[in-house]
């Protein structure tokens, strides 16, 4: 008898311990989901740049926070890139290329490469824009007309949240001109996270705190777009 109440006892602690933890009862937000997050550019392809601040740079910071953010809601995450080289630099750092073009190429067709070998839930492609006109400003999500049918539902969660938690009053718009997202066979969306070309906009993003936020803001558009496959 005393040996049953010890085992009860011990079961009742056991169950007040887990209890007390929510995690015991809630799963992750994004337990079993796999993302690939593409920082765009890198190495010498530094994409666009205004002065010295190169989009490169910016972009592998921002896609480093958002790792950090999915990984929080229990998501796997697959990085193209983890440092300032392009993904050729990281994975295949032996290989000549005739060109910058041909090495472009050859990278491009990597990310691509590791986007259908990992199998992930969706892509997710991290960039900054640039144009000649200093007015223009704001997050914006793309995705492409003929790629992945859940593109456009992914775009749009990512971009409602943009509205939502940041200073942008911009739409998710359809492209065809983007490769990477017309050939991933999956979810697949292009994140410009605002303007370099806009001063006050690339004081936002050249800021470590206001990249955690559209990192937070990207992971919380991804987890609302999951959320809706649930419903």
């Amino acid at each position: 008898m005393l040996a049953f109440v010890l085992v009860a006892s011990a079961a009742v602690l056991a169950y007040e311990a887990f209890a007390s933890d929510r995690d015991f009862f809630l799963p992750e937000p994004l337990g079993g989901v796999k993302v690939v997050i593409d920082p765009g550019h890198g190495g010498p392809d530094g994409g666009a740049s205004a002065g010295d601040t190169i989009e490169s740079s910016i972009n592998l910071a921002i896609a480093k926070n958002l790792e950090k953010e999915l990984k929080k809601k229990g998501a796997t995450v697959i990085m193209t890139r983890t440092k300032e080289g392009d993904a050729i630099a990281e994975r295949e750092p032996g290989e000549n290329f005739p060109s910058i073009r041909a090495r472009k190429m050859a990278d491009l067709k990597l990310r691509e490469e590791i986007a259908i070998k990992e199998k992930p839930d969706m892509f997710l492609s991290v960039h900054v824009n640039a144009i000649p006109d200093q007015k223009w400003r704001g997050a914006q999500v793309f995705y492409h007309a003929e790629g992945h049918p859940d593109s456009e539902r992914l775009a749009k969660a990512v971009q409602s949240s943009f509205v939502e938690t940041i200073e942008t009053d911009r739409e998710a718009l359809a492209v065809r001109q983007v490769y990477l997202l017309k050939k991933v066979p999956t979810p697949a969306v292009l994140i410009e996270t605002g303007f370099i070309s806009n001063p006050e906009e690339k004081a936002l993003l050249t800021d470590k705190g206001y990249q955690k936020k559209v990192a937070e803001a990207i992971a919380d558009g991804v987890s609302a777009y999951m959320d809706e496959d649930l419903q």
